[in-house]
């Protein structure tokens, strides 16, 4: 699944706002309420209209994204660093 596929970014749509596809429901909702302490089974049961892997995916999408950018951040610091084998 690609990234476009759940995500939607229409300025038709809360102004541009990255919103899970076909819904009104904003992306960054489901950080939040993670980071209130909400479960995955919570936010879901809040936001039916978002489907549960549309959730998980981004929440993966959002994981690669992170560990790719300190993958770089780590090769920038020791380009000369080779990983073991």
């Amino acid at each position: 699944m690609i990234i476009q596929d759940i995500i939607n970014i229409d300025p038709d749509i809360l102004g541009g706002t990255p919103v899970f596809k076909g819904t009104r429901v904003p992306v960054s909702s489901l950080f939040e309420h993670l980071e209130n302490g909400t479960t995955i089974d919570e936010y879901i049961e809040d936001f039916p209209s978002v489907p549960r892997d549309f959730a998980i995916q981004v929440l993966e999408v959002s994981k690669i994204s992170v560990l790719s950018l300190a993958n770089v951040q780590s090769f920038n610091e020791n380009p000369n660093r080779r990983k073991s084998a």
